[in-house]
């Protein structure tokens, strides 16, 4: 349903309804500028970079073929232009602004954590993680992208893909777990 609706509105625009790309901006907002934010570290260079993006992705719209998702597509050209920028500027990271954590955070069976407690403790851990696995991490479990879909956005082959997002998910593991041990310290 999602390709359908997202194809739906491609055409429109692609046929000179430049009105329907803004459902497209209104759906991919979020996860666009979520990536762009870890990958760049600076709110501001996040939401210029969101911005370009969708310039990007409106302006190449004719290049879209539909051979994958178009979330994919979209979120291959951000990543892209976040790596440009990088390498551009050769900015030093600072630290991350405030991630917004869906509630599909459940997913992650964090079952030894208190609910209220359970997006706080992923969000402190997902900002510990290099900006390439976070990126794996967000897609595969918070925008339940598939392995072949995020191999096209980070230009890996889908078995360096599931390596990585497997010592991604060791890695948060072991992030979550340290912080679990350091608030029982801090308790008792």
């Amino acid at each position: 349903m999602e390709q359908k609706d997202d194809i739906y509105y491609i055409e429109k625009v692609k046929s000179g309804e430049t009105n329907a790309f803004s459902y497209i901006v209104e759906k991919y907002k979020e996860i666009v500028f979520s990536i762009a934010l870890k990958v760049l570290k600076n709110r501001e260079d996040a939401e210029e970079l969101a911005q370009e993006s969708f310039i990007k992705a409106y302006n190449s719209l004719h290049t879209f073929k539909g051979n994958a998702k178009f979330s994919t597509w979209l979120y291959r050209i951000t990543y892209n232009s976040c790596i440009s920028e990088i390498r551009k500027r050769k900015m030093n990271f600072a630290s991350t602004s405030e991630i917004e954590i869906k509630d599909e955070s459940e997913e992650l069976n964090l079952d030894g954590i208190p609910a209220e407690n359970r997006a706080q403790v992923i969000k402190q851990a997902l900002d510990q993680l290099p900006e390439d696995e976070y990126t794996l991490v967000l897609l595969y479990y918070f925008e339940e992208q598939s392995i072949e879909d995020i191999g096209k956005v980070t230009g890996l082959s889908e078995s360096n893909t599931k390596v990585k997002l497997y010592r991604a998910r060791k890695k948060l593991y072991t992030i979550i777990s340290n912080i679990m041990k350091d608030e029982l310290y801090t308790i008792l």
